[in-house]
């Protein structure tokens, strides 16, 4: 059947005692909405075998029988010849032959991962992956994951595990290679751009627990950090929310570095806490052009008229990307910190009878404005770069101090 539309960016790699991992995205990046309309979609149900091989009419399969007859015939480990594995190898190639790193087939296995990759609560490394131009790269770093903690950034490219290449495995393989229990170690060597030569990150496994909103308050400012917009989101955004209306802050921050996106639907619900009236958040282009779909906020939002900055970073992807777009095309507040990562496309999940899925890009969006940027990422509106010397242990946020300072001169003009 249908799964609602999404715009995950990765599967988050993290390694589960159970043999489970969770964006690839291997996040995000994370299913997602389009518009009510589509959310009780399915598809046709027939009563034919899961493998329905009688579609010779489509293509010629002579070639991949062959190659099958051989192998049966031939190959010297006969134990190793398992039909689904086979079948599911076969799909894989098909589907990667489209270069497209967001169109995946997923085993049932690899499905049940991806579906954990929103819940929170995981064993591994706590790291956003994707694939680029063939590399394996690092989207973002989950906060104060083990791998947040080992010195990993976005744009990293993982070039070793454990000493294996990972141009050599599929994204599968290297989520396999990279999960373990927890406390066990894994040693990456990653490429970073403004190293001259490869070096090593031993990370150790640990539970990861990802809160979805966490909220604080600096100088009566409200800070809201949201990790992911996935099924809980909300729900904790709404008791932020109910706070915040109780305490009457100057201003809201909303920090979205190092998400890497998730539910489409939940990341519109949270922009229209912003806005008053009913905007255009997002525009839905697929391949027909009378398919087509503007999404709009839902208006009467009780924080629009805080003054609003929202954060970003090379780690902020996909549905995080939408909300940040709205926000500087409709000018509600400004964008601070680095250029986001780029993810303009939408995924939609087609999940079949034995449990494997199709995930496939269906569109691509735009911003309020018809801006596309997909593989170009938003840049904010006030460039800050932060502290990267490594020697300091807890460097300055010179992104969220600028944040700080600029909600402050916004509610000093509205004493």
């Amino acid at each position: 059947m249908r799964k609602n539309l999404i715009i995950p960016l990765t599967f988050i790699i993290l390694a589960f005692s159970a043999g489970n991992i969770t964006g690839y995205y291997l996040n995000t990046d994370e299913p997602q909405i389009i518009s009510e309309n589509n959310k009780n979609n399915t598809l046709k149900e027939d009563n034919s075998s899961f493998w329905d091989f009688n579609k010779t009419s489509q293509a010629d399969l002579k070639t991949f029988w062959n190659v099958w007859d051989v192998l049966d015939t031939l190959y010297y480990d006969p134990t190793k010849l398992n039909t689904d594995q086979r079948i599911y190898g076969a799909i894989k190639g098909m589907v990667s032959s489209l270069g497209d790193p967001y169109t995946v087939y997923m085993t049932p296995d690899e499905t049940k991962e991806f579906q954990q990759s929103l819940e929170g609560k995981l064993e591994g490394i706590g790291a956003e992956l994707t694939v680029k131009e063939g590399n394996l790269v690092v989207v973002s770093p989950i906060k104060s994951s083990p791998a947040n903690k080992a010195g990993l950034k976005p744009g990293d490219i993982i070039y070793l595990i454990d000493g294996n290449a990972t141009s050599e495995m599929t994204l599968f393989e290297a989520i396999t290679k990279i999960r373990g229990p927890k406390g066990s170690k894994v040693v990456l060597t990653i490429i970073r751009q403004d190293k001259p030569q490869p070096f090593e990150v031993t990370i150790i496994r640990e539970t990861i627990d990802i809160p979805s909103v966490e909220a604080e308050y600096r100088d009566n400012i409200a800070i809201i950090t949201v990790n992911q917009f996935n099924e809980v989101t909300l729900p904790e955004f709404n008791k932020v929310e109910g706070d915040i209306l109780m305490k009457q802050p100057k201003g809201i921050i909303v920090d979205l570095r190092y998400n890497g996106g998730g539910y489409l639907d939940t990341s519109i619900k949270l922009l229209s806490k912003f806005f008053e009236n009913k905007e255009k958040a997002v525009i839905i282009k697929q391949k027909e052009n009378n398919k087509n779909e503007i999404i709009y906020t839902f208006g009467k939002g009780k924080l629009s008229n805080y003054p609003l900055v929202v954060l970003i970073n090379q780690g902020s992807a996909s549905a995080s990307e939408i909300f940040a777009g709205a926000i500087q095309d409709l000018k509600r507040g400004i964008l601070i910190g680095e250029q986001s990562h780029g993810k303009g496309s939408v995924q939609q999940i087609e999940e079949l009878k034995d449990g494997s899925s199709l995930r496939i890009t269906i569109a691509k969006w735009f911003t309020p404005l018809d801006r596309s940027i997909d593989e170009v990422g938003i840049q904010p509106d006030r460039i800050v770069k932060q502290n990267e010397d490594e020697k300091t242990t807890e460097p300055e946020d010179a992104q969220l101090n600028e944040a700080i300072s600029y909600i402050k001169s916004q509610a000093s003009q509205l004493d």
